[in-house]
């Protein structure tokens, strides 16, 4: 049979049937993208390889079907029919999966190596006779059955078919707008009341913690990053969820859009890169094309380039063979437990696995909760403690802080794409931002030279570390920007066996003993403490995804953690090397949420994160003390 694919987008009364040639690519840059044909790409979860991260590599294609022939067929035309599939079950007991969980919940989020993580398993089965006739059956079923889908979908490559009912989209390009759309909180119809859903900390934490991931995208593929809108519900035929949309104006070709939003964090968790490293750490074996993406490229009657992705979940892959694999996950985060995350896989399997016969239930006989005011009214009130920096719009220059206009900010990101979110803040405050990976001051190997400390009155800094800076990108030296940032990352800033912590620690130990102006955020924050001689413990609860007020050098502010250390002080004041520290602490157990002196400050918890409220306010008032005797060389002439 020739490959085909039918797609039922959100809202459409009609099929749109698109048939054409599959072409395999190794990349996305290979995908095909020409005027007046659009390219529908079946995107597995290994291209995760082309951003570096880690993944188990399975061998699952890149199948492109270059549509020749594109037409619109009435619902009516895809009846449901019934089908048998037998031999079911998931590849992992509930007792499996259920240890994963805890070992995940215990060795990774209590370790610091982020703040949620997405664990799947597989229900495998076999379907009787054909297996596109199947599948066509299932599409009917899932038209009937489901709702709130944003694509259901058939797509059949000759070499596997695919089938599903994804309610989330991944991003999406049109009108120059670049849109992305994360959903978390699962809610099952009948499970008891979805107020009590809604007041849940758990849920809320968890859709909060998505929210910022995608916002770490949005800042990387849109000009000024994601404005915020929502939240709203999403309900479909067996559960309920809830979501956010984002908006960005872009011009990266849709192809770099695909590569610097994979993959979604809802399916693989936060912060994105060492989530990749505990996904192939625990699951151990690869992904296909769960947690990937359906990608529809074409253009505009303009010629603008478009894109509408949605996310590989709630999907079916049927081989020739007959074989049948469902993949389902659950985000993991500090509440989480076994057994409510093994309840959570069976409840998004419900749905397609009912479409294919695999269960006994049919469409649910429970009905979506009704929208009241109390729900909306709790759904608004999850926005009162966050950032209003994403969730308003602005007039450029509206939040210019004098001092800072025209001075550099160079961020050394330790893993954790926070940064591109700090980059915009602080943009947006009037500084110019440069943002470099931490590997890029990797040591090299070669001659040692002098870095002289810069400065009208400084003698040139003798220093072992000026191998440090050999090595960095052109242009790109940490002593010369205005101000280093020393980002935030996830891992134990004890480790020395690390070479991230190395380098970190050596760009911070540089600037301290060049006088020059350093702001540390979250683990950076941690090395600066470190080495100003402050103590440093593993939290007995992790502090990931937690918003809170603390005291901040005589201000109550409310800002969001994402970190499983901190560092501790019994004084509020000590007096180091590099001069006198303030210390702001928690009274309650002496962990340290920022502390500054001449010319530097850190902070534990994130103010560019959507949970901080008062995040940019922070950054207005710390910044311009730290900076008060820099004069950039762009504004001295």
């Amino acid at each position: 049979m020739r490959p085909f694919a039918l797609l039922h987008r959100d809202g459409a009364d009609h099929v749109e049937v698109l048939t054409g040639d599959v072409v395999t690519v190794a990349t996305l840059d290979d995908i095909p993208l020409h005027r007046g044909r659009p390219t529908l790409a079946v995107i597995p979860y290994r291209q995760i390889a082309e951003r570096g991260f880690d993944c188990v590599d399975d061998g699952a294609p890149l199948e492109c079907l270059v549509v020749r022939s594109a037409r619109n067929e009435p619902l009516s035309s895809f009846p449901a029919a019934p089908l048998s599939v037998r031999d079911g079950g998931f590849d992992l007991s509930d007792a499996e999966y259920g240890s994963i969980v805890e070992d995940v919940l215990r060795d990774e989020i209590g370790h610091g190596e982020g703040a949620n993580f997405v664990i799947h398993r597989v229900f495998h089965a076999t379907v009787d006779g054909d297996p596109v006739a199947a599948a066509r059956a299932a599409f009917g079923r899932l038209l009937a059955q489901e709702q709130g889908t944003y694509w259901t979908f058939l797509v059949h490559t000759g070499t596997r078919t695919l089938i599903g009912a994804t309610p989330e989209r991944h991003v999406s390009v049109a009108d120059g707008i670049t849109m992305m759309n994360p959903i978390s909180g699962t809610f099952r119809h009948g499970s008891g009341d979805l107020l009590d859903f809604l007041h849940d900390p758990k849920e809320t934490e968890e859709l909060y913690m998505v929210l910022d991931e995608e916002l770490k995208m949005m800042a990387t593929v849109a000009e000024h990053g994601g404005q915020v809108a929502g939240p709203y519900l999403k309900q479909m035929a067996h559960l309920t969820h809830t979501e956010y949309l984002l908006a960005g104006r872009g011009s990266l070709d849709v192809r770099d859009v695909l590569r610097e939003t994979m993959f979604a964090p809802t399916v693989t968790g936060s912060p994105i890169e060492n989530a990749c490293r505990v996904i192939a750490r625990h699951e151990g074996r690869g992904r296909r094309y769960y947690a990937g993406v359906l990608a529809l490229l074409d253009h505009d009657e303009q010629g603008r380039q478009t894109l509408d992705a949605p996310i590989l979940i709630r999907t079916a892959e049927i081989s020739p063979d007959g074989t049948l694999r469902v993949p389902v996950g659950a985000t993991l985060v500090r509440h989480s437990t076994a057994a409510g995350e093994v309840a959570e896989t069976h409840t998004k399997a419900a749905g397609i696995l009912a479409a294919l016969g695999a269960t006994s239930s049919g469409s649910s006989s429970v009905r979506p909760q009704a929208e009241s005011p109390e729900i909306r009214a709790a759904l608004a009130a999850r926005n009162d403690g966050l950032a209003r920096f994403w969730l308003d719009s602005r007039a450029p220059g509206a939040l210019t802080v004098p001092a800072l206009a025209g001075k550099t900010a160079l961020i050394v990101d330790g893993e954790d794409t926070f940064t591109a979110m700090l980059a915009h803040q602080l943009k947006a405050l009037g500084l110019t931002v440069t943002v470099a990976p931490w590997t890029d001051f990797v040591p090299q190997p070669g001659p040692a030279r002098v870095h002289p400390a810069p400065g009208p009155d400084a003698a040139p800094a003798e220093t072992d570390l000026a191998d440090l800076f050999a090595g960095g990108s052109p242009g790109i030296d940490p002593l010369a920007a205005d101000l280093l940032v020393a980002g935030p990352g996830p891992g134990d800033p004890g480790n020395p066996d690390d070479p991230k912590m190395t380098v970190m620690r050596d760009l911070v130990e540089a600037r301290l003993a060049a006088g020059r102006p350093l702001f540390a955020v979250c683990l950076g924050h941690e090395i600066l403490a470190v080495l100003l001689g402050l103590g440093l413990r593993r939290r007995e609860a992790p502090y990931q995804g937690l918003a809170r007020e603390i005291g901040l050098f005589g201000e109550t502010r409310r800002v969001g953690f994402y970190s499983s250390f901190a560092a501790v002080s019994e004084v509020d004041e000590l007096v180091t090397a590099h001069g006198t520290v303030e210390i702001a602490r928690d009274p309650a157990d002496s962990a340290v949420h920022a502390l500054r002196g001449p010319g530097f400050a850190g902070v534990q918890f994130h103010p560019e994160s959507v949970l901080s409220r008062d995040g940019l306010t922070v950054l207005a008032e710390l910044l311009p003390i730290l900076m008060a005797d820099v004069v950039s060389p762009a504004r001295n002439g």
